[in-house]
């Protein structure tokens, strides 16, 4: 991960005058689900960005099913075969855009309707309370959200302005 970077999120349990508002569900420790109703994992805790003062990621530790599937991550931006990261031993955390998350209250469980079990076996993990920077950000959000024109995202506050982030 680039450290250069200014930090622009935190684990919730990282700001101590910030809690989830009452109003809203605490899903840390609710089961993931993926597009096809299979479980991938659990929310282990979330992803602030302090500006705008809301919660955009969730931190998701991933099902054994998940990681045992053995693909090798890649990136839209990997040229000639040649892929950008590969995942390593005892990284087995992804974030996932609050946006891209929908709550099954009556279940206590978390679903998202557009990604599928595959894409997080592909995805590039992080060990759990690692710093995510930007460039992980990206890599994220072009696993997820592929498409042929998106290969770059603004690098001010106007990134988390994305559908990815709203809810």
């Amino acid at each position: 991960m680039n450290t250069d970077n200014k930090k622009n999120l935190y684990y919730l349990e990282e700001l101590s005058n910030y809690k989830v508002a009452d109003d809203d569900k605490d899903v840390r420790g609710w089961e993931v689900m993926d597009n096809d109703n299979r479980n991938i994992g659990k929310v282990d805790n979330l992803l602030v960005n302090k500006n705008t003062e809301r919660v955009v990621y969730l931190d998701v530790e991933l099902d054994k099913s998940v990681i045992d599937n053995n693909y090798q991550p890649y990136s839209s931006r990997a040229k000639d075969g040649v892929h950008n990261f590969i995942n390593k031993d005892g990284e087995n955390h992804v974030i996932i855009p609050i946006g891209m998350a929908h709550l099954d209250l009556d279940n206590e469980t978390v679903s998202t309707t557009k990604i599928n079990h595959d894409t997080f076996s592909r995805t590039k993990r992080v060990k759990k309370g690692t710093r995510i920077d930007r460039d992980y950000e990206v890599i994220i959000l072009d696993t997820y959200v592929r498409s042929e024109n998106k290969t770059d995202y603004p690098q001010d506050d106007t990134f988390y302005e994305r559908e990815e982030f709203k809810r």
